[in-house]
C-alpha cells in the first residue's frame, strides 16, 4: 500500500468535487490527482525515486497537497518543513536528513538557498501560475509505486523546545491507520467541510486536516496563518464542520469581539497542548459548541488518544486510547501504577513511530519493551479516562515539594485579565526552585492581584512568587507554548545568579 492511494481511491468516487479551497480558488480531486500524477513525473524525471528524501516548505497553500501526494507517489519520502525556518534550521535539517530536492515556496527561496548551499540539495521554488504553467507540459504518470506499510512515507523533525530536533520516522501503515483513525471517530463524511488552520507541515495538521478529510471524502478549506477575525469569515463563507485547533486558537476566537453563535460546528477538536477547563466550558455556555480534547505526539501519528462526543466525553480529560492503540501510566521502574497515582503515559500500538531517523540510541530510548515513553506525566481515574498532568521535564521541584505547572496555569486562566499563561521553574539558592508565572493579559491587573488569586486557591507553596507580563507568549508554529524562550524576570535572574554562587557541594 501507498498512502497515495487513498487519494485516487477518493477521486475515482468523488472525481470532480472539491477537496481543497483557498478563498476563491478551488481544486477538485480529480484536479488534485492529476496534478500530483505531473509531479510524480517531474520527480521521477529528477531521478527520484523509493527512499529518496524530498524536503516540502511550503505554507497552507493547495501547492502543498499537490507535492505532497506526488512524493509519496514515486516512493519518496516527504520531509514537511516549517515554511518560516531560519538559514541554520535548515542547514541542520537538511544536513540530518540529505534530501535529494527541496520545493519551497517562491517567497522563502533566499533563506532555502542559502538554507541548502553547504548541502549541495537542489532547491525548486513554487511560483503558484508559473507552476501550474509548468504541471500543464508534463504528462502525468498515474502509477503509484507500491510501498509496505513499514515502509518510511514522512520524517517530521520535532520542534525542538526541549533541545536539538529529531526526525521522526513516520511510515505509510502509521498515516494511513491514523487518518482512517480521525475520520471513522469523527464521522467525517462527504458533506464535511474542515477548517485548515494547523499547519500541514506539523503532524497534526498533516494527519487529522489533509489526511483525514482525502480519507472520508470531505473539503478542506485553508488558511495560510491564523488569525482570529479571518477564521471567524471563513468558518461562516464556507460553512465549516469542523474546526481542529491548538488551545492558543481557540483563546484568540474567544477574544473576539466577532465571536457569537457557532452551532454550526460540528465538531471541535484541541490538540497540541492542555486546553484550559475555563476555555472549554466558555465555548459551551457562550458559542454553543462543545470542544473534544484529544492527546498524541508526532512520535504517534499524531493521535493516540480523545475524548469522543456526549456521555464518552470527560472534560479536562484526554480520553482513553483510539482503536487499536494502547496507553497505561507508569512509574520509575516501567510498571504500571494504581489508578489516580501520577507517573509516565506510555503509548504502543500501530500509530507509534518507526524510529528516530538516524539515532538508534534516541529511538532506544524512546522506545522500551515495545512501548513509546511519551516523557508526559498523566493519571487515569477509575472510569479509565487518561488526564494529562504535565510534562516531566516541567515539573518544578521546590522545597522538596513536587509542582505541577499546569495545575497552576490552570488556576491563573480562572482569572478573567489572564489571555495567556506559563509556569515555570527558576533556579533557587535556597529551594532549589522557585515557581515564577509570565503572564499575557486581557485587561490591566497587578501582579500582587494574581499572585494572591492563585495563592487562594491552591497549596502555600505552589503560588508563583514571581509573576511578570508579557504582551505575548512565545509559542511554536502549531500554537504551544515555548517555555524555554520565554524571558525570566529580574528578580529571578538575580535568584539565578545567587543559586550559581553557591559552593559546589562536591
Amino acid at each position: 500500500m501507498n498512502l497515495a492511494d487513498r487519494l485516487q481511491t477518493a477521486t475515482a468516487r468523488l472525481g470532480g468535487r472539491p477537496v481543497l479551497t483557498l478563498d476563491g480558488a478551488e481544486l477538485t480531486y480529480d484536479a488534485l490527482e492529476l496534478m500530483s500524477a505531473r509531479v510524480a513525473a517531474m520527480l521521477r524525471g529528477r531521478g527520484i525515486g523509493v527512499g529518496d528524501r524530498v524536503a516540502i516548505m511550503l505554507p497552507n497553500v493547495p501547492e502543498f497537497a499537490v507535492v505532497y501526494y506526488g512524493v509519496l507517489r514515486v516512493g519518496a519520502v516527504v520531509v514537511p518543513l516549517d515554511p518560516l525556518l531560519r538559514r541554520r534550521e535548515i542547514s541542520s535539517y537538511v544536513a540530518d536528513c540529505g534530501p535529494r530536492l527541496l520545493i519551497a515556496w517562491h517567497a522563502y527561496a533566499e533563506t532555502a538557498e542559502a538554507g541548502t548551499a553547504a548541502s549541495g540539495t537542489d532547491c525548486f521554488f513554487v511560483v503558484p501560475e508559473e507552476f501550474r504553467r509548468l504541471l500543464r507540459g508534463i504528462a502525468a504518470e498515474h502509477e503509484i509505486t507500491p510501498r509496505a506499510p513499514g515502509d518510511t512515507a514522512l520524517i517530521h523533525y520535532t520542534s525542538g523546545t526541549t533541545g536539538r530536533a529529531k526526525g521522526i520516522e513516520l511510515t505509510h501503515g502509521n498515516l494511513d491507520g491514523n487518518a482512517a483513525t480521525v475520520a471513522r471517530m469523527h464521522a467525517l463524511g462527504v458533506d464535511d467541510v474542515v477548517l485548515g488552520a494547523l499547519p500541514l507541515y506539523h503532524a497534526f495538521g498533516l494527519t487529522c486536516s489533509l489526511n483525514a478529510t482525502v480519507h472520508a471524502g470531505a473539503r478542506l478549506t485553508l488558511l495560510p496563518r491564523f488569525e482570529a477575525g479571518r477564521a471567524l469569515e471563513v468558518i461562516r463563507r464556507d460553512g465549516v464542520t469542523v474546526f481542529q485547533g491548538v488551545p492558543t486558537m481557540y483563546i484568540a476566537l474567544l477574544d473576539h469581539p466577532g465571536a457569537g453563535d457557532m452551532s454550526l460546528l460540528r465538531v471541535c477538536v484541541s490538540g497540541g497542548a492542555a486546553l484550559p477547563l475555563d476555555v472549554l466550558r466558555e465555548y459551551e455556555t457562550r458559542l454553543g459548541c462543545s470542544i473534544v480534547e484529544g492527546y498524541g505526539l508526532s512520535e504517534t501519528s499524531a493521535v493516540a488518544a480523545s475524548n469522543r462526543g456526549g456521555p464518552a466525553r470527560r472534560p479536562g480529560s484526554i480520553g482513553y486510547p483510539v482503536k487499536g492503540v494502547e496507553m497505561k501510566v507508569v512509574g520509575d521502574d516501567g510498571h504500571e501504577v494504581p489508578r489516580g497515582d501520577i507517573g509516565e503515559i506510555v503509548v504502543r500500538g500501530p500509530n507509534v513511530m518507526k524510529g528516530y531517523w538516524n539515532n538508534p540510541d534516541a529511538t532506544a530510548e524512546a522506545i522500551r519493551g515495545g512501548w513509546f515513553h511519551t516523557g508526559d506525566l498523566g493519571r487515569v481515574d477509575e472510569d479509565g479516562f487518561f488526564f494529562l498532568v504535565d510534562r516531566r521535564r516541567d515539573v518544578i521541584i521546590r522545597g522538596g515539594y513536587t509542582v505541577y505547572p499546569r495545575e497552576v496555569e490552570e488556576v491563573l486562566y480562572e482569572h478573567p485579565a489572564v489571555r495567556q499563561a506559563a509556569v515555570i521553574g527558576v533556579p533557587h539558592p535556597e529551594l532549589g526552585e522557585e515557581i515564577a508565572a509570565v503572564v499575557a493579559l486581557r485587561v490591566p491587573v497587578e501582579a500582587d492581584d494574581l499572585r494572591a488569586f492563585v495563592k487562594e486557591r491552591v497549596a502555600a507553596y505552589k503560588y508563583p512568587r514571581h509573576v511578570s507580563f508579557v504582551d505575548e507568549l512565545p509559542v511554536t508554529a502549531t500554537g504551544k507554548i515555548l517555555k524555554r524562550a520565554i524571558s525570566l524576570p529580574e528578580t529571578a535572574v538575580r535568584g539565578r545568579a545567587a543559586a550559581s554562587r553557591r559552593p559546589n557541594p562536591r
